[in-house]
C-alpha cells in the first residue's frame, strides 16, 4: 500500500467512513482525528493485498493510547475507506500490541 498516496487522500479529504467504523469508534471513544493520525504517523503492521474490493492494511499508533485502524485504498479514485478502529489488547496481540498471538 502506497503510504504517500494514502496521506494525500487524507489531506484532500478523500475519506469514506464506513458505518461500521463510525459505530465502533463511538463505542470505543475513538475520534476521527485519532484515526487520521494513526494512518498518517503510525506503523503499517499488516498488509492485506488480496482483500475483496481494495487493498487494505492494519495500522498501529501509540501516541497516548494504542490504536489499530483497518483501512482500504481505492487506487483508481484515490479514496481511503476507514473500515474499523479499535484499541488492541494483549489477549489478541503480544505485549508490543502489534504482533498477533498464535492460537
Amino acid at each position: 500500500m502506497d503510504r504517500s498516496k494514502i496521506i494525500k487522500a487524507i489531506k484532500l479529504g478523500n475519506i469514506e467512513w464506513r458505518k461500521h467504523a463510525l459505530e465502533r469508534m463511538l463505542e470505543r471513544n475513538i475520534s476521527r482525528k485519532e484515526v487520521k493520525e494513526t494512518i498518517k504517523y503510525g506503523e503499517l503492521i499488516e498488509n492485506y493485498e488480496t482483500d475483496t474490493f481494495f487493498e487494505s492494511a492494519l495500522f498501529f499508533y501509540n501516541n497516548s493510547k494504542a490504536i489499530h485502524v483497518v483501512a482500504g485504498f481505492d487506487k483508481i479514485n484515490q479514496i481511503i475507506y476507514i473500515i474499523t478502529a479499535y484499541r488492541p489488547d494483549t489477549f489478541h496481540f503480544e505485549n508490543d500490541l502489534k504482533t498477533r498471538r498464535t492460537k
